[in-house]
């Protein structure tokens, strides 16, 4: 097997019968899949609504077993892609202020981790350069997001600085106390 041959746990790599469907089918498509999404219907009943759908454009319908393999393969990547919202939901919302660098950070390591998970099941070169894109991509997001922290963090500062010496100023101007003026400056840090 060379490196651009997939492997055949992948799959036998043809399109389904829903992907060959024409482009006139896209919005009967965009509609079973929701349907399927939020997992009110019976699959049988979509599936009856969907080809009548096709009918009603010209298109043949779609068999039972075509369907029911469609809809498997689509739930898993549904669960898959739940699962993943809620573990993002649950790292979003307890993270401090910290929270967008540590959101950075943990989306890296997934995709690092996703990456050595799908390296040990042998991926073909087209995939391996996917996958390091996409590692890529993370770590450069990580950069760019520790500099903008880094540069808030300056700014900050900055400000901080020109408030305490403002406050000096005005503050010896009216005769505060170095006492009063030191208790502003501790309360402007803490802030």
């Amino acid at each position: 097997m060379t490196d651009d041959t997939p492997d055949r746990r992948e799959g036998r790599g043809r399109l389904s019968s829903i992907d060959l469907l024409p482009d006139e089918a896209e919005p009967d498509v965009i509609w079973a899949l929701d349907q399927l999404r939020d997992r009110k219907m019976p699959q049988t009943a979509i599936l009856i609504e969907f080809n009548a759908r096709l009918a009603d454009r010209g298109i043949a319908g779609i068999s039972k077993s075509s369907w029911s393999r469609y809809a498997v393969r689509k739930a898993i990547q549904f669960r898959k892609l739940d699962e993943v919202r809620r573990l993002t939901a649950d790292i979003v919302s307890n993270l401090g202020t910290d929270g967008p660098d540590q959101v950075t950070v943990a989306v890296a390591e997934m995709i690092k981790a996703s990456a050595y998970e799908l390296l040990e099941k042998g991926v073909n070169s087209k995939g391996l350069q996917e996958v390091s894109r996409a590692v890529q991509t993370a770590v450069n997001a990580q950069k760019a997001s520790a500099e903008a922290r880094r540069k808030l963090e300056d700014d900050v500062e900055q400000r901080l600085a020109k408030a305490r010496a403002a406050i000096e100023n005005v503050g010896k101007q009216k005769g505060v106390s170095a006492e009063t003026l030191a208790e502003i400056n501790r309360a402007l840090g803490a802030a």
